[in-house]
């Protein structure tokens, strides 16, 4: 039985009466105590697990001041904040145990755009990637370039002092950031940007907190300059975190305190706005692919990319590129990459040429020359090579990079590539040497690993698998870190090159020296003195004792293997996200994850909800429960659930809060497709739903939805009585009121028996199709039927077959069997096992024909593959149900070329297919050119439909607010006549709030034919 769950993490008393001040305080911003809130913020892009006790919101820079001010009352000294953004990092740079303030949800706006003095201004929640669309008009682009930045904010950036491609021409964040407002300690307002020497403020205990810090660092390291200069590593990348180096000009002409703070991770102050400077976009761009024999000779031939004149010289192995080959993001980039005949590719460097179209062309020319000879005289490792020229190629080529990180940990097996040491750094010159010594340390070690980087900068992406549930393996992990630490050193590189330090801040003093040490704790001492701000990262104030956080700390493992592995097996998509938070993509157009998106709130994602099963799973193993034994009991009785569900609101269980999180899925799938681990939402939960309401009432609503395919068999006896009785006003209230449903869609009338009437494909007759010669059955199409376009939608099941029976095949209607779908989304998965077991026995019965079976909508259809595998394993059979252009594709040939028609079409993405069939828009534009039309296809986020989900009355302005979010603009700048949708549920949503019935590509195939054949 499902017992009560209670988390025991109750907020400290301090933190509860710190927040009830706040909040009488005027604090305008959100105050969030939920333990689901709080847990989706206990884990970045790490292997790191700190649970905060907030998250607060501040909506403006006067809420971060308030926020510091209410905590600086003594009764309030123990609460500490660290600052938060879109939570990249990769080593736990924000995690706390105290406040997570997240300036992501509210202070994303960019204030000025300056295109004559080329800079912006912007608040620190700014997403990286949405600065730059809002840049591109204006010719602009900030310019560092990392992996995660459709999600990684500007604030996030400047903490971590964040670079990627192509740094070597770019620099880092820290090379473009001209001012900061900052909020310090105490609540005050800090302004820091470049000041001339002569204006800096003497120091004198009667100055504000700001001006003492600009007078005592300006000395420090004045006084300390030749020491730094001995010091620091001589690198592109020099050092992230308390740059004393750079914050003097060389002439001491010009003191800039941002350079402190960038790189300081929160320690320092609160970053709320920044002024940065922004680079002209290049008017040509080039990308150069070179394939290799070897991992090893991408990396020795690097150094002779980069004298090339590169801007870009990136690289990835094998292992990278193997993942990537079974990822979806390979439709897009495969004809980029491809294969070079007889040779196997083992690495690949890709070498981006920008600027001046005459220098472009120049750079690259004098390259392939090279790559040319080389290839010939079998030098260097080259194979061959690849230009891509036209700026979304490019850029398809760079996403394939991007989502590596992402890709390494989906990697097989228990032990998963992790951060922890992925981003060392050293001179470029002794990369290869410096990577073959590294690579040697792994193996010594027996792990596996994938690698890639940015080879001109000398900087390696490294994830060494590693199981975190094995003690061993964790204690591995802190072996390898030493050594890779040690290993750096050596090379005279840095074990942090990029992604910040966060835990590995106690290998600093090795680095910096006790000197130089000495003088980081004298500056975080002067901002702050009781170690508040993110207390425990990258160093401590002076004689305030040891860090509180190292590579040792708390681990995201050390909770997961609290739940036993046979629990972990049964749940992988719960257990296999890593956090990469590629759920979090920014863009509207993006199809994962469209609850994110229209919240804002962490537990609508994918992340989130995963982070929220994982605790659900491990609370339940604390409980003594049989989760296996759960999984398969029946619910309690009627009476039972009854009794729970009326007193809900007076108990607390932590499955409400999982509940709150799932109810909010759309249960689209985009995130099993997009999703790098490919974590499938909708799969645990539905499992979480069929386990919940055996302690709980469900609504009458499930029933509703998880019964339509019994029901609306009989309601489409008598269609009109149907719609009378429910399209009417007083019914549409009642149902409103009782169910909360609303819009729901009417009975087809005439129905699809009846505009079939006497046709020859209702006919279906097993022994009659098995007497169909075995050389003719590729000529018949048997029509599987789904509940939506059978009933609700007939006329375009009714087109289908006339366009089968014009393209001279014979079409033959199956009887509808259910589908399962809708039980399966509402988590009736006993009624869904039946009714996926009564079908694929259906199905497996007349897949033994050998005749081509065809459903029309996609997500019903790729039930069958999803779902039934899931539910059924090897009882599914081996029939297939084919979408419409894959049998139109397989069948091409067959047809006559249709002539030009000049007419033009747009296809509308639908969630599920686009994830699942990422070659869906191009086959469909390969179908609509020989019918001699034209077919673009437009990538857009989710409609709000999503099935069920825009129906029901506690979705409805969410799902309103979806379609205006990437929808409404395209249907109304489009000509409604060249819209296409193959998805009934994006067709029902523009019918509802656009107010006209888009066509299914079908259609406008069948419309084709008649015009060119009469």
């Amino acid at each position: 039985m499902l017992p009560l769950l209670s988390h025991q993490q109750a907020l400290e008393p301090v933190y509860l009466d710190y927040l009830a001040a706040l909040e009488q305080a005027g604090f305008s911003g959100d105050i969030d105590k939920r333990y689901s809130a709080r847990l989706a913020q206990a884990t970045d892009n790490s292997i790191y697990q700190f649970l905060p006790q907030a998250v607060i919101y501040p909506r403006h820079t006067a809420d971060v001041q308030l926020a510091l001010k209410v905590a600086a009352k003594p009764e309030f000294k123990t609460v500490v904040f660290s600052a938060r953004g879109g939570g990249t990092g990769t080593n736990g740079q924000a995690l706390t145990h105290g406040i997570v303030m997240d300036l992501s949800r509210h202070m994303n706006r960019i204030l000025e755009v300056n295109v004559e003095e080329g800079w912006v201004r912007v608040e620190a929640g700014v997403i990286k990637d949405a600065l730059n669309d809002a840049l591109r008009p204006h010719g602009l682009f900030f310019s560092p370039d990392l992996s995660t930045s459709n999600r990684a904010t500007l604030g996030g950036m400047i903490n971590t002092d964040a670079s990627g491609a192509g740094s070597l021409v770019y620099g880092k964040t820290s090379d473009h950031v001209l001012a900061l407002t900052s909020v310090l300690v105490d609540g005050s307002v800090l302004d820091s940007g470049a000041m001339a020497a002569d204006t800096l403020p003497i120091m004198n205990e009667k100055l504000p907190l700001g001006q003492k810090i600009i007078a005592e660092v300006a000395r420090r390291c004045r006084e300390k300059r030749p020491l730094i200069a001995a010091r620091f590593p001589k690198l592109n990348r020099f050092l992230t975190g308390y740059d004393l180096k750079h914050v003097w000009s060389d002439d001491l002409g010009t003191f800039n305190l941002s350079r402190i703070l960038t790189g300081s991770e929160g320690t320092l102050a609160i970053v709320t706005e920044a002024k940065l400077d922004v680079t002209p976009l290049p008017s040509s761009r080039l990308l150069v692919n070179v394939k290799y024999d070897s991992f090893q000779s991408a990396l020795r031939h690097a150094p002779d990319l980069v004298k090339a004149n590169a801007t870009v010289v990136e690289t990835v192995d094998s292992k990278v590129l193997n993942l990537a080959r079974e990822d979806i993001i390979w439709h897009s980039v495969s004809a980029l990459i491809e294969d070079v005949p007889g040779k196997v590719i083992d690495g690949l460097n890709m070498v981006e040429f920008a600027g001046d179209e005459a220098q472009v062309q120049q750079r690259a020319t004098q390259l392939t020359l090279v790559l040319q000879q080389q290839i010939d005289a079998g030098e260097k490792g080259v194979v061959g090579f690849q230009l891509t020229t036209d700026l979304p190629s490019i850029n398809k080529v760079y996403a394939m990079r991007k989502k590596a990180v992402g890709l390494l940990g989906a990697a097989k097996g228990r032990r998963k590539p992790i951060a922890f040491a992925e981003d060392t750094a050293v001179p470029p010159e002794k990369l290869a040497d410096y990577i073959m010594e590294f690579r040697a340390l792994l193996d010594s070690h027996q792990l596996r690993y994938g690698m890639f980087g940015h080879v001109d900068a000398g900087v390696l992406h490294v994830r060494p698998a590693l199981d975190m549930c094995d003690p061993k393996d964790e204690r591995l992990l802190r072996q390898v870190s030493d050594e890779v630490a040690a290993l750096t050193r050596k090379y005279g590189g840095l074990m942090w090159g990029e992604h910040g330090k966060g835990v590995r801040g106690e290998y600093g003093p090795a680095v910096f020296g006790d000197e130089l040490y000495g003088e980081l704790q004298e500056i975080k001492t002067l901002f702050d003195p009781d170690n508040r701000l993110n207390p425990g990262k990258l160093v401590a104030p002076k004689n305030s004792g040891p860090m509180h956080y190292n590579v040792d700390s708390a681990k995201r493992g050390s909770f997961d293997r609290q739940i036993p592995v046979n629990v972990r097996d049964a749940f992988p998509d719960v257990m296999d996200c890593n956090g990469n938070g590629l759920c979090f993509n920014y863009s509207r157009f993006s199809p994962m994850c469209p609850s994110f998106k229209v919240t804002g709130d962490r537990i609508h994602s994918p992340k989130g909800r995963s982070s929220l099963m994982r605790e659900w799973l491990r609370l339940l193993q604390a409980e003594g429960v049989d989760i296996p034994a759960l999984v398969k009991a029946k619910p309690q009785s009627v009476w039972q659930r009854l009794q729970n569900t009326l007193t809900k609101a007076r108990e607390y269980d932590y499955s409400h809060e999982v509940m709150e999180s799932m109810k909010g899925c759309l249960a689209c799938k985009a995130c099993s497709g997009q999703c790098p681990v490919k974590v499938d939402v909708p799969k645990f939960r539905a499992q979480f739903f069929n386990i919940y309401y055996q302690r709980y009432m469900r609504p009458a609503k499930d029933y509703l939805v998880g019964s339509i395919e019994d029901s609306v068999q009989l309601m489409a006896k008598a269609p009109k009585l149907t719609n009378l009785a429910a399209q009417n006003p007083l019914s549409k209230w009642v149902i409103k009121k009782a169910l909360g449903y609303v819009d729901a869609p009417a009975l087809s009338v005439p129905t699809l028996k009846e505009m079939l009437d006497a046709h020859p494909c209702r006919g279906y007759d097993l022994p009659a199709l098995n007497a169909i010669p075995k050389a003719q059955r590729q000529q018949y199409v048997l029509v599987v039927q789904d509940p939506f376009t059978s009933f609700y939608d007939a006329e375009l099941v009714f087109h289908f077959i006339r366009l089968v029976e014009k393209l001279g095949f014979k079409p033959v209607l199956l009887p509808f069997k259910p589908n399962g779908k809708p039980a399966h989304i509402k988590g009736f998965l006993d009624k869904f096992a039946k009714t996926a077991k009564t079908a694929a026995d259906f199905l497996n019965q007349l897949a033994a024909l050998d005749i081509p079976m065809v459903g029309v909508d996609p997500a019903l259809v790729l039930v069958y593959r999803d779902e039934y595998n899931d539910a059924l394993g090897a009882g599914r059979g081996d029939f297939e149900v084919q979408l419409p252009n894959e049998w139109l594709l397989q069948h091409q040939a067959q047809l006559p070329q249709l002539p030009v028609s000049g007419k033009r079409f747009t296809w509308f993405s639908h969630c599920t297919e686009s994830s699942a069939k990422p070659g869906t828009p191009k086959d469909w534009q390969k179908i609509f050119g020989h019918f001699g039309a034209e077919l673009e296809t437009i990538n857009l986020g989710c409609c709000g439909m999503a099935g069920t989900y825009g129906h029901e009355i506690e979705n409805l302005e969410r799902s309103k607010a979806l379609y205006e979010m990437s929808w409404e603009d395209a249907v109304n700048r489009i000509p409604h006549e060249q819209i296409l949708i193959s998805g009934y549920s994006c067709r029902s949503q523009v019918k509802r709030l656009s107010g006209f019935r888009a066509k299914h590509p079908l259609e406008a195939l069948l419309e084709l034919w008649l015009q060119a054949n009469g």
